[in-house]
């Protein structure tokens, strides 16, 4: 039987395959000095760890198949969907500070390589356990979350991509769809399924293995604070500022959770600040009292 001492050493395990992988992409990166390689590297690196620890732990048991095809499935639609994207608009414009910076480039495939293994705890831990306990109500609800966060990261990529590639949108913001209830509804669904997936792993931790809920407070974090969200706005809010069209969207529409513009762009600005995440730093190029009015 599978004791949860060795389900603990699978963490050195996938650390040092995600070293490994992450290094090996970055070396075809720096070499060529090309960044069309870095979110695909990021994505189906979860799928190499998913897949790696339910082959190494072998009970095959059907709470790991569910978690672990999960990550499969989105590892391998966000990772080929962003591959084939980057390839037809082009370079990243995240890395042009970097590119051509050798430690620059190398702590950020460092950082990403610590986002991989960090986020797939959950996943590692149910995957390298001997433990498990009857489907409960925890399972049903983290699966929901998955499926829905799934379906709106996909539906949010996709229908963006459409608006991107209309020669008529060129210069726009995206404002179509779900992206017209929400500013990232994108990053709203990629939150929601990686937090469904600790939920559904929850019945099998104990003691110390609840600190995987790190790996989900991670991405949040990064999404909401570093190098999700606040570099989106401030790069829309430097082109668009000067457009009052584009102002009343950003004053009427949520920046992560999917409302209404009529439920949004009437609640008071403490309210969003507090309850749904109308962080200051999402407005800095517009300037101090520019945003969080009520419309």
């Amino acid at each position: 039987m599978v004791t949860e001492a060795s389900s603990n050493s699978y963490l050195g395990v996938t650390a040092i395959v995600t070293a490994l992988y992450q290094f090996s992409f970055f070396v075809i990166a720096a070499g060529f000095k090309i960044d069309k390689v870095t979110d695909f590297a990021g994505t189906t690196n979860f799928v190499v760890l998913a897949v790696l620890t339910l082959i190494l732990n072998g009970t095959y048991q059907y709470r790991q198949l569910v978690l672990t095809t999960f990550v499969l499935f989105w590892g391998i639609r966000l990772g080929f969907f962003l591959l084939f994207r980057i390839l037809s608009w082009g370079e990243d414009h995240r890395f042009d500070d970097k590119r051509n910076n050798l430690l620059r480039f190398a702590v950020f495939w460092f950082l990403q390589g610590v986002w991989v293994w960090t986020v797939s705890l959950p996943v590692t831990v149910v995957n390298g356990s001997s433990k498990n306990p009857a489907f409960g109500v925890r399972d049903y609800v983290g699966w929901a979350m998955w499926g829905v966060g799934l379906a709106i990261e996909a539906i949010a990529d996709q229908s963006k991509l459409n608006f991107k590639n209309s020669i008529s949108n060129k210069g726009r913001w995206c404002d179509v769809g779900l992206w017209s209830w929400s500013r990232h509804p994108n990053y709203f669904g990629e939150m929601l399924l990686w937090w469904g997936i600790f939920v559904a792993a929850t019945p099998v931790l104990s003691g110390g293995q609840w600190a995987v809920i790190t790996g989900p407070i991670l991405l949040s974090c990064l999404l909401l604070f570093v190098s999700g969200i606040p570099l989106l706005e401030i790069s829309a809010d430097k082109k668009h500022r000067s457009n009052p069209e584009y102002l009343h969207y950003k004053n009427t529409t949520s920046p992560l959770i999917p409302l209404p513009p009529a439920v949004y762009g009437i609640l008071p600005a403490w309210f969003k600040k507090t309850f749904l995440f109308e962080f200051a730093m999402y407005s800095k190029k517009l300037g101090a009292g520019n945003h969080g009015k009520n419309s």
